[in-house]
Order: C-alpha cells, then sequence, then structure tokens
C-alpha cells in the first residue's frame, strides 16, 4: 500500500497522469459484458507490467544451475562412454591426426610462419573442445582462410613496426580473439552471427580460396620476387609474366597436384564400383595427403641427401632457430639446429604496442573464425541428426585461441576439410581429438628431422588441392540466381573487391549490402487491402474408379485476398468488399519505425479516395483552407461512396511495435476521425498475440469503443467469442490485487470466480460455469483471427447505417 501511495505522490510530483489511460477507455465495458453473457465466464486481460519484464531478467537458480552444465556438455557423455565408443573414436582420431599433419604444416606458411606452428595450433583444438564442443564430427585446428588472414595480419602489422616479429604478432591476434570470443560464448550471444546471411560468407570462402592459390603459384614454379601480398589479381599478372623465370619447383609443385587429383578421383570411382568397401577407399582419400607428403619428403632426401647443398636444387623448408623469424626475411631456407617438440611453449608476449596495432585487424578474423566453426559444426549436426548450441561452440573457440598462444600456436577454427575426414572415419564422440591430438605429439617429438626435406611446392600444391574445394560450384551461382539475382550481384560484388582490392573488404561489403538490403525490404515491405471471396472446397466423391467422377462440395467460407492480386491466388477470382465503408488491410511484414510512414501514408490516401465525408467542411472564407489542401470533390463524383465506417488490421504478420509505429497510428486515427465527423471511424485489429503490443495499443485508445461519442457508444452492439473450459486446476501467476483476470457473470457469483492466468492455457474454476470468452472484453476490437474482426467491423457499419437511415433504435 505505500508504495503505490509513494508512486502516485512521485507521480504527482512530476506531473505525470497515471490515469490517462482509464480516462481514454469508455466506462461499462464490463458492465455490459456482464448483462450479456450472464454466468458465461467473462475474461478480463492482465496486461504485463514492467516489473514483470525486470524479474524476467532476473537468474533464477534452475536458471544459473542449467547454465553451469551446458557450459560443460562433456559432464553428460562421458559418464556413458564405453568401449565402443572408445575404439570408434581411437581409430577416428588416429585418422584424422594423418590427415591433421600435412595440412597444418602446409597452412603455418600462409600464416607467415613455420610448420611447426600448424601443428602447435591444431594440437590445442584438438585437446581442448571435447570439453567444450557439442559437435561430435569438428575438428579445429588451422585452417586455408584462418592462416590467409593471419598472414596478412602479420604482413600488414609487421610493416608498419618492424620490430615486432611474426610469432609475437600472430599470438597477440589469437590471444585478443580467444578474449573475446571467450565473452560472446559464456554471454550466451551465439545468435549475433545470425545477422551474417549466408552469400557473404559463400562469397568470402571463394575470394579466400582465389587469394590464397594466387599467393601460391610463385612458389609452385619457384619464382622468386613476387609480391604476394599485392591484390589477388596482380599476383597473377606477375606470375604469368615471369612464367620464364620458373625453376625446378615447378616438376615438384604440379606433380603433387597431378598425384592429389589422380588419387582422389580414382578412390571416388572405386567408391561407386565397390559401394561394400566405400568406408575404405574413403579412409585412402583422405589418406592421400600425407601419402603425397611423404612420397616429396622421400625425394628430396635422396636429391638432397643428408648435406644438403647450398643453395639446395629446389626450395624446401629447412630447420628454424628458435626466436630468429622475424619480419622481412625468408628464414625457411635457413637451416639451424633445432631441438624436437614443443619449443614455444610457455606465456606468451603481450605487449601493448603489439596489441593495439592488431586490434584494427581483430574483427574481421574473429567474424570470419566464428562463422567457419558454427557453419561446419551445424552442417554436420543436420547430417547426423544431432543439435550444437552456436554459443557453446563459441566458448570452445575461444578457449582453443587463448590456449593456442601458451603452446606456440596462432588462432584456429573449425577445418572443413578435417571435418569432413572426421565424420566419414566413424567418430562416436568429441573425445576422438584427445587421439588426434597424440599424433600430432608424435609428428612433433618424432618427425621434426623430417620436416627439413619437406620441398615448398609440395606444401602449395596440397594447399591449392585443398581450397579448391571451397570454391562455389556454378551450378551453386546459377540457383543464387534463380532464387534471388539481389543476392547473387551482391556476391559478384564481394568476390571483386577481394580480388581486386583486399579480402578484408569482401566480409565488410557483404554484411553491409545485405543489411541495407533487409533495411530496405522491411522499410518498403508495404500492405495490401483485401477482399472478400466465397469459396467452396470440392472433393472427390466416390473411391470407385470405374464408377462416374463424383464431386462433394463443403460448406462455403470466406476467404481474404488481396485487391491488387499481387499474390499467388487466380487474378480472374472475383472479390467484393466487405460492407460499403469497411475496409481490410494486411501487413505483410513487421510494423516499425522505419515503414510506418509508408503504411499510413497508403492508408489515408486509400481511405479518403475510396470514401465521401459524412459532413460538409466548414470554412469562413477560401483563404482559411491549408495551401495544399486542394478541398473536397464534387457532390457528383463523390455520391456514390459510402461512408468510412471501420478499419481492420491483420496484424498477423506482426509481433512487436514500437511507439514510433503507434503515433503514426494515433496521427491517422485523429485524422480520419475528423474526416468522418461527427461519426468517429471503428478500429478493429486480428491476430494481435504479443502482451506487448496489445498494452501499447491499449494505451494508445485502440482496442475499445471510443468514448469521444457517447450517443454512438450506446448504440454499439458487442460480440464476443466463448469456448468451454477445462475443468483442472492451476497455478496462477502474479495478477493484480484489485482486479480478477477471469469473472463471471454476475457480483455475486464472482465471489467464487473461475480465475485466469494470462501465461496458461488453463483455468482455475469452481464448475459454475462450463464456458467462457476467449478474448479480453475489455478489449473488443482485438480479435481472434480476420473472420472475427471483419464480422464485427461489419456488424457495427451495418447497425450504423441503420441508424443514420432511420431504421434502428
Amino acid at each position: 500500500m505505500s508504495k503505490n501511495v509513494g508512486v502516485k505522490l512521485t507521480a504527482s510530483v512530476l506531473g505525470i497522469d497515471t490515469n490517462t489511460h482509464s480516462a481514454q477507455q469508455p466506462p461499462g465495458l464490463e458492465d455490459r459484458a456482464r448483462a450479456m453473457l450472464g454466468s458465461t465466464g467473462m475474461y478480463l486481460e492482465e496486461e504485463p507490467t514492467v516489473g514483470e519484464w525486470l524479474r524476467e531478467l532476473i537468474p533464477t537458480k534452475a536458471g544459473a544451475a542449467n547454465y553451469v552444465r551446458t557450459l560443460f556438455p562433456s559432464a553428460l557423455w562421458l559418464r556413458r562412454y564405453n568401449a565402443r565408443w572408445l575404439f570408434g573414436d581411437f581409430i577416428a582420431g588416429l585418422t584424422i591426426g594423418l590427415v591433421v599433419v600435412p595440412q597444418a604444416m602446409a597452412y603455418a606458411v600462409l600464416a607467415g610462419l613455420t610448420p611447426a606452428y600448424g601443428l602447435y595450433t591444431s594440437f590445442t583444438g584438438a585437446v581442448l573442445y571435447w570439453v567444450f564442443g557439442t559437435s561430435k564430427d569438428i575438428v579445429i585446428g588451422t585452417t586455408a582462410v584462418g592462416s590467409l588472414l593471419v598472414g596478412q595480419v602479420v604482413d600488414r602489422v609487421g610493416s608498419r613496426a618492424g620490430h615486432f616479429s611474426n610469432q609475437d604478432i600472430a599470438h597477440t591476434l589469437s590471444l585478443l580473439c580467444g578474449i573475446t570470443l571467450l565473452f560472446f560464448g559464456l554471454c550466451r550471444l551465439g545468435w549475433i552471427i545470425e545477422f551474417i546471411p549466408y552469400v557473404p560468407i559463400s562469397a568470402f570462402v571463394t575470394a579466400a580460396s582465389i587469394t590464397i592459390m594466387s599467393t601460391q603459384l610463385p612458389t609452385i614454379f619457384g619464382i622468386p620476387a613476387i609480391n604476394k601480398q599485392a591484390p589477388p589479381y596482380r599476383v597473377l599478372i606477375d606470375t604469368a609474366k615471369a612464367l620464364p623465370q620458373m625453376k625446378l619447383d615447378a616438376a615438384i609443385g604440379l606433380s603433387s597436384i597431378v598425384l592429389l587429383w589422380s588419387i582422389r578421383e580414382f578412390c571416388s570411382r572405386m567408391e561407386a564400383r565397390q559401394p561394400t568397401h566405400k568406408r575404405v577407399w574413403t579412409v585412402i582419400s583422405s589418406l592421400r595427403l600425407s601419402f603425397t607428403m611423404l612420397l616429396f619428403m622421400l625425394i628430396s632426401f635422396l636429391v638432397h641427401g643428408r648435406e644438403p647443398m647450398d643453395p639446395p636444387k629446389f626450395r624446401i623448408v629447412g630447420r628454424i632457430e628458435r626466436g630468429e623469424f622475424h619480419h622481412g626475411r625468408d628464414p625457411r631456407l635457413d637451416f639451424a639446429d633445432t631441438s624436437p617438440g614443443f619449443q614455444e611453449i610457455g606465456i606468451p608476449t603481450f605487449n601493448l604496442s603489439i596489441a593495439r596495432a592488431v586490434l584494427s585487424e581483430l574483427p574481421a578474423v574473429a567474424i570470419i573464425l566464428v562463422i567457419e566453426h558454427v557453419a561446419i559444426a551445424k552442417a554436420m549436426g543436420r547430417r547426423h541428426n544431432y543439435t550444437v548450441d552456436p554459443s557453446q561452440e563459441i566458448v570452445a573457440l575461444g578457449g582453443a585461441n587463448l590456449l593456442s598462444p601458451f603452446v606456440g600456436g596462432y588462432v584456429c577454427t573449425g577445418s572443413f576439410g578435417a571435418s569432413a575426414v572426421l565424420s566419414k572415419a566413424g567418430v562416436r564422440t568429441p573425445l576422438a581429438g584427445l587421439f588426434s591430438a597424440l599424433m600430432l605429439v608424435l609428428a612433433l617429438y618424432a618427425l621434426t628431422g623430417a620436416f627439413f626435406y619437406i620441398p615448398r611446392a609440395a606444401l602449395s600444391g596440397l594447399i591449392i588441392h585443398a581450397v579448391c574445394n571451397l570454391i562455389t560450384p556454378p551450378n551453386s551461382l546459377y540457383n543464387y540466381w534463380q532464387l534471388s539475382p539481389i543476392e547473387f550481384l551482391i556476391w559478384i560484388a564481394c568476390v571483386a573487391i577481394a580480388i581486386f582490392h583486399s579480402l578484408d573488404y569482401c566480409i565488410y561489403l557483404g554484411v553491409t549490402l545485405s543489411v541495407v538490403l533487409l533495411l530496405v525490404r522491411v522499410a518498403r515491405a508495404n500492405g495490401g487491402f483485401v477482399g472478400v471471396a466465397r469459396s467452396r472446397r470440392v472433393s472427390q466423391g466416390t473411391d470407385d474408379a470405374a464408377a462416374k467422377p463424383a464431386r462433394d462440395c463443403t460448406a462455403t467460407k470466406d476467404v481474404f485476398l488481396q485487391f491488387d492480386r499481387k499474390d499467388s491466388s487466380n487474378p480472374a477470382i472475383l472479390l467484393q468488399t466487405p460492407y460499403p465503408g469497411v475496409f481490410v488491410y494486411r501487413l505483410h511484414d513487421s510494423f516499425n519505425y522505419i515503414n510506418q510512414a509508408l503504411h499510413v501514408d497508403i492508408l489515408q490516401s486509400h481511405l479518403m479516395e475510396n470514401t465521401k465525408r459524412a459532413s460538409d467542411e466548414e470554412y469562413e472564407r477560401a483563404s482559411d483552407r491549408l495551401w495544399n489542401d486542394a478541398g473536397p470533390r464534387s457532390k457528383l463524383l463523390s455520391h456514390h461512396l459510402p461512408h468510412l465506417r471501420a478499419l481492420v488490421l491483420d496484424f498477423s504478420a506482426v509481433n512487436n511495435i514500437d511507439i514510433t509505429s503507434v503515433q503514426g497510428l494515433i496521427d491517422l486515427r485523429n485524422l480520419l476521425d475528423r474526416y468522418a465527423a461527427p461519426d468517429t471511424v471503428e478500429w478493429h485489429f486480428a491476430n494481435v498475440q504479443n502482451r506487448w503490443a496489445r498494452r501499447a495499443l491499449a494505451r494508445a485508445g485502440f482496442g475499445y469503443p471510443t468514448s469521444q461519442n457517447p450517443e454512438a457508444l450506446a448504440k454499439w452492439k458487442p460480440i464476443y467469442s466463448i469456448a468451454p473450459i477445462q475443468d483442472e486446476p492451476i497455478p496462477r501467476r502474479h495478477a493484480p490485487s484489485d482486479k480478477r483476470a477471469f469473472t463471471t457473470g454476475s457480483d455475486e457469483e464472482s465471489q467464487g470466480s473461475p480465475t485466469l492466468s494470462r501465461s496458461t492455457t488453463s483455468l482455475e474454476t469452481t464448475g459454475e460455469s462450463s464456458s467462457a470468452t476467449i478474448s479480453a472484453v475489455d478489449r473488443p476490437f482485438f480479435h481472434l483471427d480476420l473472420h472475427d474482426a471483419v464480422e464485427a467491423a461489419v456488424r457495427d457499419a451495418r447497425h450504423k447505417d441503420k441508424i443514420s437511415s432511420g431504421d434502428g433504435q
């Protein structure tokens, strides 16, 4: 009680009228409904409150416990882990380990680092993802796109401040990405990625593939002195001009590509010819990368021997001394001793100067990492019939990127190719990552010496072979054109700007154009006036095929179709207005501040063009008329038009409304009331389901007959829909203490009356009433569907016409 007194006192001091809504609502609505319904239950709508909204934001104990459970999904399935799952994970983990090792080494070169850094990066994803991840088929590690972005960041930051090493720049970028992604994941903001549509992602992946291949072509042909950081078109032109300078590396690079493609095509044909051994051929195909890498390492060893010449016959990786990999050098030709294992493990160097330099590059990298990872996780989930949690996937991705610099790695994300291999290898749980981590540890401690002989042209051939599959095929582009030509043009623009300018601008341009397209569609999503057609459903009347075909026609019903016939219905169907002076307007999309002006203009112009004023305008002088008001039409032209009686708005496509849109409806209502004076225009709403939207409209004076015309209000004839109620009682949600949400027909009966909770679908009843109103009697102009709304509007309009003609009472 004291709280209400304090609120009223504060409102009085500030000059706030808290009774505005009560003053707008005409008195006697409940009394008239009670008199009409008798013992039938009478539902009074309970409006949502700000306190209720705030209480929904407060986390509960159950919600906090559920948050902790979902943060560690591995705890739910580890207790059910069994030997059969262990065997499947072991085989799949070893298989993917053999695939990841050569890929990781190749992609590290794209990042401007040595091959060992790729193994460090893949290790963090493999050893950590199973704890937080919700997909069994995804592999977190090095990727072509991610490594390319890191390489570009390393070059740009290094060119601005040459005293930073490549490792420090890559580690700082990974740390910042990890912190950012972990924050978004822990705050459960994974839904934000839905703002980035598919077309910019597809364009970026294609553009990145073209960029990657262009940067690897000079290495394939052994051509030096090509600026690989130039736009792809420039790199391709410079490479073509320098083809006469190609060296023996071309034989290694081209033969590796031919070998990889040959093995894949052979295994694909054998899968078709021997379906019973399909899995065997799939595994063999997935191991083609490891086989090719081992083969060319052997060739390189045979060519160079244990004491390689300087310079070598073709460029090889060589050994890199720790701490000697700085910007501006090409240390991949250095030959210095190094120890095997995790040579970069420890606390990474974090310098504020590096962080400031990297910060501007962070958004593009973080966005691409998330998009690539979640897209793969969702695709695998759809393929194998399980669901993934995007927010939890971002947690796993953020944790892996945060841990990666501590073992010497750089940014990591889900890998398209490796995930596909893991899925086909029969993985059973995310624990398979631990077994692939063992393979990476083995490579780091036992095979480090072999890295010395890897031909750089073979690594480039492996990269080109891997990224070729990421280019969007022509058939998909044709589908884009058929589905949405404007989005196809956005795809073209994104790829073009990446080829002729920079890959970073590709994703920015794609997202910007997609958002602009969305806003334009929302802003220009106008509605349409609908008419009524009488329809009959025709069905086959007999099951006897030999008998003469017969038709059964069910009862007729009204259907509502657009007058402009821009929908998919038959344009030859005859449409009629529901009743002279009653107009039905259907919104095709949301109703908000972006498009409200368009809807209001359409409504105003159409209603005034198709109706006539109820009374003549009175001006003492002609100069009193507004300069932009041409005046009324002649009576000869408008005598056949009806008076404006009612407007029905179909809000089935509308969920939320804002202050601007409500104000637009208020302004239109005031204008129409002046136009229809001394009468008022009834506003009926169909399919308004959102409680806050209903509250906003009711506070603006919609939902019930206006009290401005007492005579018309007295002659208004209400109409209600009732339905049976169920008997079992349910607990109610909090309700205003001074108002029952559900009452029966009389005050005496309401002492033990049923109650209704607005948030439920059941009634708490004493058995006194067997039926109740479906909609609130204090909101008679908010209707369940369009049929009810039109019926009520037509009924009231017909009643007004009878009164105006002298036939009514």
